[in-house]
């Protein structure tokens, strides 16, 4: 088989969130962080036949980019990479799932506080200020009768440089929800958000089949 770009993509995202990965016979891939605080699950056009585990997803794709479209064959412990027609390949052995953070079980989100759309250029204009900030916290925060906003800047200073912008408007309620900048591993895209106040999120991207759950922090 051959992997679509956008099965690459989800790929190059996940290694982000976690640098190996459990892949399972079908079309959807899950992934969940070290510290277990970020689940991402995709469905992607491609559908793998076996299932196989990647201790370096790094390395992975690191190999697929020795070859311009390379073919992917899947045997007991290894997939091999091979350009068609080429004289050149590359065994990749899969590792023991023992050594794999694994999703358990999939996410029920329980009830929700707040909802607002992201759209890909806030999310892309967020991380760019909290970049140049260097702060470390996204704050999602309201008045009641007031703007919703996000500002990234840093909790524990409060005179810290900071940057907001505007979601919503006309808040039901009042409210103070922490995120950490560097648990927003997302492709670049617009996302429904849903967050609730038993310290969990959800973003849905409205353009691709990949959601993911994010912890909140503690106020």
């Amino acid at each position: 088989m051959k992997l679509s770009n956008e099965t690459r993509e989800v790929l190059k995202n996940f290694s982000t969130i976690n640098s190996n990965l459990m892949v399972r016979e079908g079309n959807t891939l899950k992934t969940i962080s070290a510290m277990k605080n970020i689940v991402a699950k995709a469905e992607i056009p491609d559908s793998f036949s076996n299932e196989f585990g990647i201790y370096d997803l790094h390395e992975f794709l690191s190999s697929l980019s020795l070859f311009k479209m390379p073919d992917l064959t899947f045997e007991e412990n290894r997939v091999i990479l091979k350009e068609d027609g080429g004289k050149s390949k590359c065994n990749f052995y899969y590792c023991d799932p023992s050594v794999i953070t694994t999703v358990s079980k999939d996410i029920t989100m329980p009830s929700v506080d707040v909802e607002f759309t992201l759209s890909e250029d806030t999310l892309s204009s967020v991380l760019k200020a909290a970049a140049v900030l260097a702060a470390p916290d996204l704050i999602l925060s309201a008045q009641e009768g007031g703007d919703i906003e996000l500002k990234v800047a840093d909790k524990k200073n409060d005179t810290a440089n900071s940057f907001s912008v505007k979601v919503g408007d006309n808040s039901p309620t009042s409210y103070n929800y922490y995120f950490k900048v560097e648990n927003l591993k997302l492709i670049p895209g617009t996302y429904k958000v849903e967050v609730s106040s038993r310290n969990i999120s959800r973003f849905v991207n409205e353009a691709k089949s990949v959601e993911y759950f994010i912890a909140l922090e503690t106020s």
